[in-house]
């Protein structure tokens, strides 16, 4: 387990009790698995006779109003700028996860300003698809680097750099076919549209993407756990869909019993030729356990060693524990996303289901080496709970981020130059594993101030749009760093930019919210 996430996993266990998984060793074995084919419109889809009622016509339950007593959040705390001539490395974990954004969103769209521990800038940053160019034939990773003045904050003169990593991208077609295990929450906190209902929406959208190859298992709990469809092909769609609408809210919610049965059906469908993976989409919750929550994350840790990743997807306000949804999906070796929305869930589902599915690079870090002649003082935004000690970033053997195939990542840091000094400014180092040979690589690149653009207008749009983003979750999160900015500082910014983009969904309600976050009440 990564040293970093002891203390989120004592977090945890003054939030839930789960039992500890058996471990069993995954055997050989066979099964069909998954790619892509074109999306169909949910509206447009045909619901069979047995679909229920509220799936067909989308009734909606009311939301209860969130508050701290059942959202579950934990505070990272904040980056500090750092001297170059105390410590010129900085040191990351790569992560692509964007549940923070979705929740954040949520809240917005509900009327209230989320909770400051909600907040992880960076996946703020990386909700958004900045168009980087992909690398070059052969090359798994391209780095992009940019910089200008910063144009929120400090008195003194600040520059803010961005690190843009972009992986290569694997068509639909080429995909490696996958042996897929939803393991489904039906306890009674999932009985809302939001929750249980948006689930078979967003598996409806995912079935439909599967090849013949694919295979799909699905287990579910409440009070115990039950498997409701061994692994099928997925060209039988009818049936797994069948499947998927049966379901219904019941008992308590033992996520243990739920994980634990859904890795032996990852077991029985495991082949070491195709993409193992469980998928739980839950609220999070779980009150059903024994002995904390490390033995889980050691379990699903040494799932992951042996082949078989988990990603995390959440559904539900109110109620809802992100906290253990990020960290299950970090010791998976997976994506943890939140989706807020059917659109949301079609962005997972759909139009990056090969990033969702397939990694192109393992325990991957970043390492930022500043030249201390140049740079005086740096601080990494957001990222904090992704930390690697320096020394540890040529240790193999440590636990990193993975990215899913035409992933990006995006990095930010401030930086203060010593006065007039020019040059090299930082060496950036990524260091990541391949899934398949597990051969090691590393890279890298040098930024030098001649680089920087003067003003921070003069920049690319994609650079200037990541900078607002960033500056709209520090303020969200009251971070030192942000005091002397308003949401409706970061809302005039954000029309602007908002101008440089057109048919961009993205950008277009990203200036929405930070309007409406604007007009809300601080409580």
């Amino acid at each position: 387990m990564k040293r970093e996430y002891w203390i989120p996993v004592i977090v945890i266990a003054a939030l839930i009790v789960i039992p500890a998984l058996a471990c069993a060793s995954p055997p050989p074995g066979n099964a069909p698995l998954p790619p892509t084919s074109g999306g169909v419109a949910l509206e447009s889809m045909p619901l069979p006779a047995e679909a229920p009622a509220d799936l067909a016509a989308g009734t909606m339950a009311p939301t209860p109003v969130a508050t701290p007593d059942t959202m579950f959040f934990e505070n990272y705390g904040v980056n500090p700028f750092i001297d170059t001539e105390d410590d010129r490395l900085s040191t990351f974990a790569m992560d692509v996860d964007t549940g923070s954004y979705t929740v954040a969103r949520r809240y917005v769209q509900d009327g209230i300003l989320p909770p400051k521990d909600a907040i992880r800038v960076e996946e703020f940053v990386n909700y958004f698809d900045y168009n980087y160019p992909l690398p070059d034939e052969g090359q798994t990773f391209a780095v992009h680097l940019e910089g200008s003045p910063s144009p929120f904050g400090q008195t003194d003169r600040y520059e803010i750099v961005r690190i843009g990593i972009q992986g290569y991208a694997i068509p639909p077609e080429e995909r490696m076919d996958v042996a897929l295990t939803f393991v489904i929450d039906v306890s009674g906190s999932m009985d809302r549209e939001d929750r249980l209902t948006l689930v078979k929406r967003a598996l409806t959208l995912l079935v439909e993407e599967l090849r013949p190859t694919d295979s799909v298992a699905i287990v579910v709990y409440g009070s115990d756990a039950r498997a409701v469809l061994p692994p099928t092909r997925g060209d039988e769609k009818d049936r797994i869909l069948s499947a998927i609408y049966a379901l219904k809210p019941e008992g308590a919610t033992n996520a243990e019993a739920g994980l634990l049965l859904g890795y032996a059906q990852a077991e029985v469908a495991y082949d070491a030729e195709r993409i193992n993976r469980v998928i739980l989409l839950s609220d999070g919750v779980a009150n059903v356990g024994q002995t904390g929550p490390e033995a889980i994350l050691r379990t699903i840790e040494e799932y992951a060693m042996r082949g078989v990743y988990l990603t995390t997807v959440g559904f539900g306000l109110g109620n809802y524990n992100d906290v253990l949804m990020e960290q299950l999906a970090n010791q998976g070796d997976g994506l943890y996303a939140y989706v807020d929305n059917i659109r949301e869930a079609r962005r997972i589902f759909v139009e990056d289901l090969s990033g969702t599915l397939q990694a192109i690079a393992k325990d991957a870090k970043v390492q930022v080496d500043f030249n201390p002649e140049v740079v005086a003082r740096y601080r990494l935004v957001g990222f904090e709970n992704r930390a690697i000690a320096d020394d540890e970033f040529r240790d193999d053997s440590v636990d990193a981020g993975e990215i899913g195939a035409g992933h990006s990542v995006t990095a930010l840091y401030e930086i203060k130059r010593h006065p007039d000094a020019e040059g090299p400014l930082a060496t950036v180092y990524l260091r990541w594993q391949d899934p398949q040979s597990r051969e090691v690589s590393e890279v890298n690149v040098t930024l030098d101030s001649a680089q920087l653009t003067p003003a921070f207008t003069e920049t690319s749009p994609s650079f200037q749009l990541a900078v607002i983003v960033a500056e709209y979750a520090e303020v969200l999160r009251e971070s030192y760093w942000a005091q002397e900015n308003t949401l409706a500082g970061v809302q005039e910014e954000a029309e602007r930019i908002g101008r440089l983009f057109e048919d961009n969904a993205d950008v277009e309600e990203f200036v929405e919210l930070t309007g409406q976050a604007a007009r809300l009440p601080k409580e």
